[in-house]
């Protein structure tokens, strides 16, 4: 049995969802701490919204840009460093979820049209011949809407492996294993270098091909890194569309 199989992230490799995400973040973090937001006038929430574009490079999981957009509202306004910020993860994982479903439910055009795909990615999506399934710590019905809304390309959702699937790896374990995927040839291809070693320390995954996007959410810093890690691919837009083929 020949043929590829391609665990693709969402987030930076297919979707530019910093917009959308940024907005959001900005609206939960008004309902988290409302009165922080009490001193921020509409040219400071663009202010944030702009500086959020030169720090998602650091956030992994969506729920994290709450935490960014509190940070830039301290510099902003240098008291609320005095107010408490202690908050659970899964509070603000369900908070931020929220937001994007009222969102989504009031102004579902608004949504949409906050988020892009990467040039190319769609049609390689729509005309691959490979099994392609979708990685991410995106919530998994945002990734199904965008991809069915935006791109037009209904992925089954048994193939979309969100927040709340496990560690990356883990779903990269359990792709391999099917029986269905027996003697696939398996490609990963992220934006994050991080996501990537980690993939490299498990020596259960050694069958996976690693690519690392040249666009999306990295560094150049990081891009120069991974062409000196012998697993790692860093690859174009051009050669994503010539590969998912």
């Amino acid at each position: 049995m020949g043929g590829h199989l391609y665990a693709l992230d969402f987030d930076g490799v297919l979707c530019d969802s910093c917009g959308e995400s940024s907005l959001s973040a900005v609206k939960a973090a008004k309902v988290r701490w409302p009165s922080v937001f009490e001193h921020i006038d509409a040219t400071m929430e663009g202010w944030i919204v702009e500086q959020m574009y030169t720090l998602r490079p650091v956030v992994e999981t969506g729920y994290e840009n709450l935490l960014l957009v509190r940070l830039l509202v301290e510099i902003l306004v240098p008291s609320a460093r005095h107010s408490s910020v202690i908050c659970a993860r899964e509070s603000l994982v369900d908070l931020f979820g929220r937001i994007r479903d009222e969102w989504i439910e009031n102004d579902l055009p608004g949504w949409i049209g906050a988020n892009r795909f990467y040039p190319g990615t769609a049609d390689a999506l729509k005309f691959s011949s490979s099994e392609i399934y979708i990685v991410t710590t995106k919530q998994g019905r945002f990734a199904e809407a965008l991809l069915k809304e935006l791109a037009g390309i209904e992925i089954p959702s048994e193939r979309i492996y969100g927040l709340g699937t496990g560690p990356k790896v883990k779903v990269l374990q359990q792709l391999q294993q099917m029986p269905q995927h027996q003697g696939l040839t398996l490609h990963f291809i992220e934006d994050r270098l991080a996501t990537l070693k980690n993939v490299i320390k498990e020596p259960a995954l050694e069958r996976w091909n690693l690519y690392l996007v040249n666009w999306g959410y990295n560094t150049p810093k990081e891009r120069e890194e991974a062409t000196d890690i012998s697993r790692v691919k860093v690859i174009d837009l051009s050669d994503f569309s010539r590969n998912l083929k």
